[in-house]
């Protein structure tokens, strides 16, 4: 595990990455709109708008009387809810220091869609790992994670500055932890039953990631820091 603090990797084609600052700012608020809630309005929220495997894959289906989104809006709207200072603390960390240079590489239109497509496909595989389930699944972990294998095969060699073993500050190239975070990811889904973490979610954003960050990325954008080339347009 690693916690990163800061990348050294300026923006290129765009002049503030606004998609992924409205994202932060998106999930801060919801999250302290919910701080203000009992814990039961909590808990029936997360239940409307959280990904529930059972309402997709079995018959199963929310009460009408909760169900404020169709089925198929939770693939996208669980990742706007955290369970906890902790977890929305490290998820939009996370964000923050490598949402800018991937919505940079996309276009903001681009991002905004890449971003909805990793947390998708996050709540699909998931709910593939466990189609019966009826516990919702929150956190923008899914949508992250595709950011995180998108900024490592757009930016494997940009230094960046994190806090590794025992909080030890460290200028590392980008492959380093990320590799290894992403493996960490596939071998607990192989080995982790405790169900605690949704490493299926964790995944399938990978996956998603990846691929979509080929097709989406700006034209003369590469890959792997294959070069530097100057923007062909101003930046937005």
């Amino acid at each position: 595990m690693f916690v990163p603090i800061h990348d050294q990797n300026g923006l290129r084609y765009i002049k503030r990455a606004y998609v992924n600052y409205a994202l932060i700012i998106a999930n801060i608020l919801v999250w302290i709109v919910l701080r203000r809630e009992t814990l039961l309005e909590q808990n029936t929220v997360q239940m409307a708008l959280g990904f529930i495997p059972a309402t997709v894959f079995t018959d199963a289906r929310l009460d009408a009387s909760i169900a404020l989104v169709p089925t198929w809006a939770t693939f996208v709207t669980y990742a706007f809810f955290h369970i906890d200072l902790m977890h929305i603390a490290s998820n939009m960390l996370f964000l923050w220091v490598f949402g800018d240079n991937v919505e940079d590489a996309l276009g903001h239109v681009r991002y905004a869609i890449f971003y909805a497509a990793c947390a998708a496909f996050g709540a699909l595989v998931h709910g593939l790992t466990d189609p019966a389930s009826e516990v919702p699944l929150i956190g923008a972990s899914g949508a992250i994670s595709g950011v995180l294998s998108a900024y490592v095969l757009l930016h494997p060699r940009v230094r960046i500055w994190a806090l590794v073993l025992f909080g030890i500050p460290l200028p590392l190239p980008a492959f380093i932890p990320l590799v290894l975070w992403i493996a960490e990811q596939f071998y607990m889904l192989a080995t982790d039953t405790t169900g605690m973490v949704s490493w299926g979610a964790h995944t399938g954003g990978i996956v998603a990631g990846a691929i979509l960050v080929l097709f989406l990325r700006r034209r003369g954008v590469p890959l792997l820091d294959r070069g530097g080339p100057q923007p062909a347009q101003p930046p937005e």
